[in-house]
């Protein structure tokens, strides 16, 4: 079973933080709302979480404080301002804290989940890169050798091949949007790129026919899933 991404909201206006709560809970996020800078602090400390969402005015400690205290706990964690402010100091000075993203209010909440979307897809990414050995089933493949190896039978796998491969391996078991593996490989998500990623979708599946335990599946309208057993994390 897929674990969710925990993210910590603090937003000091009760209507908006819960219902932002339940917006991000049905989008599949563990969230818990905090409703002032300090529960946000004590929070943090205690629980992990993949993702911060901060209103930037709060009582007992505004948004700001709270990142740079979180920061020097973990320099890597993402965070999102929200805020009521459009003045370019508050702006900048988020950014100068380290802030991933900015909203000002009123926002969309589809917007907001767009951009921890973004964030996450970034962050895993970043992750994944540094990895390089993934096992597949009975298949072992190694992104620096472009190799897929099975018992004593060693393929070499295009530079697009790997490429591809890399990205459903950080996606596995999860859909690989179609649209953002064109552009993190392709650059350019136009129609001759797009039947230029099914080909090699084709070449890939043929490539782990061997192991039925290990499936790239097409999800109508929106990418593939690289599917096979306890992926390794």
């Amino acid at each position: 079973m897929e674990t969710k991404m925990r993210i910590l909201l603090c937003e000091d206006d009760d209507n908006l933080g819960m219902l932002l709560r339940e917006y991000l809970q049905a989008k599949g996020y563990d969230t818990e709302l905090c409703t002032d800078g300090e529960a946000g602090y004590n929070a943090f400390v205690k629980e992990k979480f993949d993702l911060c969402v901060f209103d930037v005015m709060m009582p007992l400690k505004d948004g700001f404080t709270l990142a740079r205290e979180i920061r020097e706990i973990n320099e890597e964690m993402p965070i999102i301002f929200l805020t009521a402010k459009t003045l370019k100091e508050d702006i900048l000075e988020g950014f100068k804290i380290g802030a991933d993203d900015y909203l000002t209010k009123p926002f969309s909440m589809e917007e907001l989940t767009f951009r921890i979307e973004a964030i996450l897809r970034r962050v895993k990414g970043k992750k994944n890169r540094e990895r390089t050995t993934y096992k597949l089933g009975s298949f072992m493949f190694d992104t620096q050798k472009q190799t897929l190896t099975r018992g004593e039978t060693v393929t070499k796998l295009t530079t697009k091949e790997c490429e591809l491969l890399s990205l459903l391996c950080a996606h596995a078991n999860e859909i690989l949007q179609r649209d953002f593996a064109l552009k993190t490989i392709w650059i350019d998500d136009n129609y001759f790129n797009a039947r230029s990623m099914d080909v090699y979708i084709t070449k890939l599946r043929k490539h782990l026919k061997d192991d039925e335990n290990v499936e790239i599946i097409n999800i109508h309208g929106k990418g593939y899933k690289l599917v096979y057993p306890h992926p390794e994390n």
